[in-house]
């Protein structure tokens, strides 16, 4: 309303106004008219995030009842910018159709405009309106290109999110693998053995079979408790298959060879036990990463110890990847039916929340043992990764 005020006043240094003054511009009525148009505006703006439907219908009416004590031929583009405006957001925020809804309607209330001038007899200048209704689909296009834009995006995070799990996935399945390998690489030993000391030294042969039992019960509640999830329909494709290896060393981060085809060792599984030497390599590439232990350390099952020393892992690789920090500390809490390993560092906090997608694979990992994970800023600066795996029995 102001500009259209301003286009009607000879301002300093004009000969003449912009615009001529209709009859009903300075009247009481006509002011009534501009009264009308500015508490509708208001209304429909108020409305807008919620029913942005009638908010536009409000809009569209305000436009009307601001342009007619203009006296002109056309609604013009200022007495339109709020509707325009509306047209954009609804096409940014709404479904597809409802944004082509509100350009429609845009657009009918502008032809309507004319066709009334035109039927009761009045002039128009269509060539004004056409600008007017370019602008309108101009703001449609510019809103329909951003949804489009924002959904494409969080598409590609929706399949980048699924293939880590995918990923991760793979990866428990093959260290299942692995260590069953072991454990009937064990057990054939401890069998062999047992059949040739049975009839001279019983005793030997008693232990064997102890230590074959051990070993089984054992490799047969690790896949109870992993097999059931890994079960589940994978997404989509086929996916990519997972290296063998844990993953970068934080110290190297190079990018990893394709995986090999030859064999895994039986004993190059990896667990808390490594967590010092990591924590030495990645304090040799220049980031201090100090160990706490705290309670009494004792044998875990082979995927609880796996899991957890793929925790700090991958903790400790965003620290040096994207903390800007020079050192982090790794907690290790064994507990009576749990373990709990936290990475706390005082970088840029967020930073590794956004680093990739190695903390999903192992909330994954972490869930498929039943137990919880987080990954956030710290209150007071930096980054907190913690895991608690549940140990439901002790190992011999």
């Amino acid at each position: 309303m102001a500009f259209t005020f301003l286009l009607r006043l000879r301002l300093p240094g004009e000969w003449y106004p912009a615009a001529r003054p209709g009859a009903l511009f300075f009247r009481w009525d006509g002011l009534r008219f501009f009264g009308v148009g500015t508490a509708l505006a208001s209304a429909g703006a108020a409305l807008l995030r919620r029913r942005p439907l009638a908010a536009l219908v409000l809009l569209l009416a305000a436009s009307v009842a601001g342009t007619t004590p203009l006296g002109v031929a056309e609604i013009p583009l200022p007495q339109f910018l709020a509707a325009e405006v509306a047209v954009f957001f609804i096409a940014t925020g709404r479904p597809r159709a409802t944004g082509v809804v509100a350009v429609l309607m845009a657009l009918a209330v502008l032809g309507g405009y004319l066709a009334v001038r035109l039927l009761s007899g009045w002039p128009i200048t269509a060539s004004s309106e056409t600008g007017v209704a370019l602008t309108t689909v101009i703001a449609w296009l510019l809103g329909n290109w951003m949804r489009e834009s924002r959904e494409h995006a969080e598409e590609l995070r929706a399949r980048a999110a699924t293939q880590a799990v995918t990923d991760e996935r793979l990866r428990i399945a093959r260290e299942l693998h692995d260590m069953v390998a072991h454990t009937i690489g064990v057990i054939a030993l401890q069998a062999g053995a047992a059949r040739r000391v049975i009839d001279t030294r019983p005793e030997r042969a008693r232990d064997a079979l102890g230590e074959i039992e051990t070993a089984g019960r054992q490799t047969l509640s690790g896949l109870r408790r992993m097999l059931g999830a890994l079960r589940s329909p994978e997404p989509g494709r086929p996916p990519r298959p997972a290296p063998r290896e844990p993953g970068p060393d934080p110290a190297s981060l190079r990018a990893s060879p394709e995986p090999s085809l030859e064999p895994v060792s039986p004993d190059a599984g990896l667990g808390l036990a490594d967590v010092e030497r990591l924590a030495a390599r990645t304090t040799d590439a220049g980031i201090r990463v100090d160990v706490h232990w705290r309670g009494e350390r004792r044998p875990l099952p082979p995927e609880i110890d796996m899991s957890a020393y793929r925790v700090v892992q991958e903790a400790v690789t965003n620290v040096v990847r994207h903390a800007g920090t020079t050192s982090c500390r790794v907690s290790i809490d064994y507990r009576d039916d749990e373990v709990r390993v936290e990475v706390l560092d005082d970088g840029r906090g967020g930073g590794s929340l956004g680093a990739g997608y190695g903390l999903v694979g192992m909330r994954e990992r972490v869930g498929l043992l039943r137990g919880s994970f987080s990954a956030g800023p710290r209150p007071g600066g930096g980054f907190r990764v913690e895991a608690r795996l549940p140990v439901s029995a002790a190992v011999p």
